[in-house]
């Protein structure tokens, strides 16, 4: 069970790793222009800031880490409210709680992303942001969630961790908002098991940011500095060793993407039109970067059953992305007098129970996606996974007629 970079794990990264070992330098930090210092984490920030177009990068120890830095950075904290959909992984609600604001839920729509028209009726005196996922890879509708942001003066960050690689309208993934967020774990486009990323172009975030994650250090120090620090910050620093490995993902990052594109096309062709049964709305369908390819049913039953025959899950059942099956956050919750339990968000609800994600890059059984292909799956092979598909939506469709009928 891994995402799409690790499939293609290979010479580049080794050749990496090898050049930091010989080196001797482990730590991100070294003198400029000695022969043994590699910068590997540098040259990270660098490449991935021209990659997004934007002026600032961050490298840090994981995607739960950059978002942490975001919200510390713009300064979100005690007694703020912070809107995120009811279908995200969970380090979105943590996150926000570990830096004392309040998560407040809002639906989600047929694309499984946050859904614009639920959003201004969670707006309070007290919200600060709005963290719209682009969940699954697919992007967000962010033309109407800027356009709501700038209208109620809120901040937006944008939490890209499953979506590395994706566009949307022709802008990189995660630069609409003041910061994006991504996550280099085993599961995501290009890994390096496990880090982050945090972009922006505003030099303010960025050095406060970056000071939270150094132990307030201001950027790209060069050994040990005393003084004129002054943010109380921790450590989320990245190794040079895990820079390495993501360097070199980095490289294949559009390659990658363009496989997944051409293979969940074909895989889509495939299965086809299917009665009953609908394919979840794509924003941009040019710039996603397609590591799955969900489906969503007119009927619970249906959609069950189908799952069931192929090994897997609808997506309610699935893991950690549901809010439902994060008893620890909705104990938290309810503490602070949110109560908040299945069917809470009743939209959300149905769209997932009647939702199965199919595997193309992302070969997870905790996101419901254990059935499907990979990226380095044949021709022959998409089209027979396809066609187990469909005889079993067949199947089960049937079945579910025949019982309507008696």
């Amino acid at each position: 069970m891994s995402g799409p970079g690790v499939y293609w794990m290979g010479e580049e990264e080794r050749q990496e790793v090898l050049d930091v070992l010989s080196s001797g330098y482990l730590f991100r930090y070294g003198k400029e222009g000695h022969r043994g210092f590699k910068a590997k984490a540098y040259t990270l920030e660098q490449e991935y800031a021209r990659y997004s177009g934007v002026d600032y990068c961050i490298a840090v120890s994981s995607g739960t880490a950059s978002l942490v830095l975001a919200l510390q950075a713009m300064g979100i904290g005690p007694g703020d409210e912070v809107i995120v959909p009811a279908y995200t992984f969970i380090a979105g609600y943590t996150s926000m709680i570990h830096v004392g604001a309040m998560p407040v839920l809002a639906e989600i729509d047929e694309s499984l992303t946050l859904d614009p028209d639920d959003i201004e009726h969670r707006i309070t005196a007290n919200t600060k942001a709005i963290l719209p996922v682009h969940m699954l890879g697919n992007q967000c509708d962010m033309d109407a969630i800027m356009e709501i942001a700038k209208r109620h003066g809120l901040q937006v960050i944008e939490d890209s961790c499953q979506a590395n690689g994706a566009s949307y309208h022709g802008d990189k993934i995660g630069t609409r908002g003041a910061m994006g967020c991504f996550s280099l774990n085993c599961f995501k486009t290009i890994s390096c098991g496990d880090g982050g990323l945090l972009i922006t172009n505003d030099v303010d975030l960025y050095e406060r940011a970056f000071a939270f994650h150094d132990q307030g250090h201001r950027p790209n120090r060069a050994g040990v500095e005393v003084g004129n620090r002054q943010v109380l910050g921790l450590n989320f620093r990245i190794t040079e060793l895990t820079s390495a490995v993501a360097l070199a993902q980095l490289r294949k990052l559009d390659k990658i993407v363009g496989t997944l594109r051409a293979k969940k096309k074909r895989f889509r062709d495939a299965i086809g039109d299917i009665r009953g049964m609908a394919y979840r709305t794509i924003h941009d369908p040019d710039g996603e970067c397609a590591t799955l390819l969900t489906v969503i049913f007119d009927n619970y039953s249906v959609a069950k059953s189908v799952a069931e025959k192929l090994g897997t899950t609808t997506i309610d059942r699935s893991g950690w992305h549901v809010y439902s099956n994060m008893e620890h956050v909705m104990n938290f919750m309810a503490a602070q007098g949110c109560p908040c339990r299945k069917g809470a968000y009743p939209r959300t609800d149905d769209i997932l129970s009647r939702a199965i994600n199919l595997s193309v890059g992302v070969v997870d059984a905790g996101i419901g996606a254990a059935f499907g292909i990979n990226i380095n799956s044949t021709d022959d092979e998409i089209d027979q996974t396809g066609e187990e598909f469909r005889a079993v939506c067949q199947e089960c469709t049937d079945t579910q007629r025949s019982f309507a009928t008696v």
